[in-house]
């Protein structure tokens, strides 16, 4: 396990951060806009994301390149500008920490489908080694893989991501099967934890997909399989249609009451997804606080 990572589980279960898109959303980005490209035009935007999170209480905060690899920007024209996209991502989540948090940066697919032929393998290698090389160079403390549907597509992006040296957390997104403990193409949690161990990440997880109600269980499918540490970035329960917008009800105390349940069911790092802002994470904070000094069990 990368020496980063270790130093962080030693104290304790950590508070990451919670959803990015919808706090961009907030700060004035438009619907169909690129998010990743705010950091470039919107920057102060985008430090006032990570910085209320930075302020809520997270140990580690994301940056705003989910989308940020060169295929996934080719629809916005922007695939040239990938590099420096990620660059100045990295740089302002830095400048948010600024030595209070630690920054995990953002890799997300590339929304392309290698097993229809949609996107060559060698393309997804290049796309993720320019991202990570770029995201490293702007100055992130490790990388995380997350919301990954194609465990082939994930593999990838890990092997690049291992290429930079700094710790990867390889996530995935669980919300099909009638437990909803598969991907949409098919992967277990127990088939990705398998893979991913096998393939040297430094912590397995979940993240989006479902709400954080069902976490637990995918934790302890993980801790079955996997001595690794595991990452849990769980949605405000499940999405309702408000006259076409999407809305989740579920109030920060609701969700940080799931904390101690995904403690001890193994959860080392544990922040929100879709739904979720800073408010969530000052409760999630809370709460991790409160269960530091016992080990999951």
């Amino acid at each position: 396990m990368h020496v980063l990572m270790e130093r962080l589980l030693r104290e304790g279960p950590v508070a990451t951060d919670g959803a990015w898109g919808t706090s961009l959303q907030a700060q004035g980005l438009p619907a169909g806009a690129c998010p990743d490209e705010w950091n470039l035009s919107h920057p102060d935007a985008v430090l006032a994301v990570a910085r209320r999170y930075v302020a809520a209480g997270s140990r580690i905060i994301l940056t705003n390149t989910f989308g940020a690899n060169r295929i996934a920007l080719e629809k916005h024209g922007l695939a040239e500008r990938a590099g420096e996209i990620n660059r100045a991502g990295a740089r302002l989540s830095g400048e948010a920490a600024d030595g209070r948090a630690l920054v995990f940066a953002s890799v997300g697919p590339t929304g392309k489908l290698l097993l229809m032929g949609e996107v060559k393998e060698d393309a997804v290698c290049r796309a993720y080694e320019e991202q990570v090389r770029a995201l490293a160079a702007g100055g992130a403390d490790g990388l995380v893989i997350e919301t990954m549907a194609d465990l082939a597509e994930a593999r990838l992006a890990l092997l690049a991501a291992q290429g930079t040296g700094l710790p990867v957390v390889a996530c995935m997104s669980f919300d099909a099967g009638p437990a909803r403990t598969h991907t949409m193409m098919g992967v277990s949690a127990e088939e990705a934890a398998r893979a991913f161990t096998k393939a040297g990440a430094d912590a397995v997880g979940a993240n989006c997909g479902r709400g954080i109600e069902g976490m637990a269980a995918l934790c302890r499918t993980f801790r079955s399989v996997s001595a690794l540490p595991i990452w849990i970035k769980g949605n405000a329960g499940m999405p309702r249609l408000d006259h076409e917008r999407t809305v989740y009800d579920m109030t920060p105390e609701a969700f940080a009451a799931h904390v101690p349940e995904l403690i001890e069911a193994g959860a080392a790092f544990i922040g929100g997804c879709c739904g979720t802002d800073a408010e969530f994470i000052a409760r999630v904070g809370e709460a991790c606080a409160a269960a530091r000094g016992r080990a999951p069990v």
